[in-house]
């Protein structure tokens, strides 16, 4: 059976759906070239990056198993500099996004017109707009008002051919993602969608020891894993019906195996972003998120994403469902 895996965001072509996600296994150089060695990752994303270096929160800050995690990492980063480095020596073999993560709305505007004016290209930026873990830092997507403000200045900045997206917090009410909607669609430069970011802010309990697994922040952390999924998936589709067909939706949000891929693209995203399963699993762990994707097409006779994105049913097929407490 003939499988086309590749799709497209922010009109660059990618070889597969499958990407990193931003903070996971790409903070260094030898980190990222671990990533771009991978036949079966079709980008590469950096680390949220700040404009000089930052150490991040104390340790432990991190703390996960094979279904979940939880963090604080505090937006440790090694500067926008280093990672336009990186970008200008790995995107010759494939797609690099910077992901951005000022500290203020003058950083972010700042590093935006550092990158337009450099001349180590990336492919794209991600501009951060929900790092739940920096004292003291609200996320700025939970304030509408100030997200328009921040995305009002950057898309002042001449960016030339460089397409931007932006990575959101989950939202739990549905007021919430029209809210949100209603901001992202006032700038029609606006390239791609990712959601979501890690699900502030969880705590998690060593019964034994009877205290927090993460320290920073009194123990309170960004969850991420299978924890995550339906509310990765409720954003997906909803920004997928909300926002304007040429804004991809890049899905984030309990990968972790290929049936979770095939779901995320089910409900509107175009690619998928793995955090979670590639700090547990490393590198090595990849292509058997590939392979298991590529068996779910091929059990459900589909040869192209597009064969299936988006297509979500909401309506029952069947009249009565087992899990339903009144069948």
């Amino acid at each position: 059976m003939d499988l086309d895996l590749s799709c497209y965001v922010a009109g660059i072509k990618l070889n597969s759906p499958i990407m990193n996600a931003s903070g996971v296994c790409c903070t260094t150089v030898k980190q990222i070239e671990e990533l771009d060695e991978s036949q079966f990752l079709s980008a590469i994303v950096t680390k949220s990056c700040t404009m000089t270096p930052r150490e991040g929160n104390p340790k432990p800050r991190y703390y996960g198993t094979s279904s979940f995690s939880i963090n604080s990492m505090g937006l440790a980063n090694m500067s926008l500099k280093y990672y336009l480095k990186v970008a200008e020596t790995f995107s010759k073999s494939k797609p690099v996004f910077l992901s951005l993560a000022g500290l203020s709305a003058e950083e972010n505007v700042a590093m935006v017109k550092n990158v337009a004016a450099s001349e180590q290209h990336a492919s794209g930026v991600e501009l951060n707009l929900s790092c739940p873990n920096v004292p003291n830092k609200p996320q700025i997507a939970y304030d509408f008002e100030a997200m328009g403000d921040i995305l009002n200045r950057v898309f002042e900045v001449d960016l030339g051919n460089m397409p931007l997206g932006v990575k959101l917090p989950p939202y739990f009410d549905p007021v919430h993602f029209h809210q949100s909607a209603d901001v992202l669609r006032n700038y029609p430069k606006l390239r791609w969608v990712t959601c979501i970011n890690s699900i502030g802010n969880g705590l998690y309990i060593d019964p034994i020891t009877e205290e927090t697994v993460i320290h920073p922040k009194k123990g309170l952390g960004g969850l991420g894993g299978s924890f995550v999924k339906p509310t990765a998936l409720a954003n997906v589709k909803m920004f997928r019906e909300l926002l304007p067909e040429q804004v991809d939706i890049i899905g984030c949000g309990g990968v972790l195996r290929g049936m979770d891929i095939f779901e995320h693209i089910l409900c509107g995203a175009s690619a998928v972003q793995v955090g979670t399963y590639l700090q547990e699993n490393g590198i090595d762990g990849i292509p058997r998120l590939y392979h298991e994707f590529k068996d779910v097409m091929i059990l459900k006779e589909y040869h192209t994403l597009d064969d299936f994105r988006g297509r979500l049913k909401t309506s029952p097929t069947i009249m009565n469902n087992k899990n339903d407490p009144a069948s």
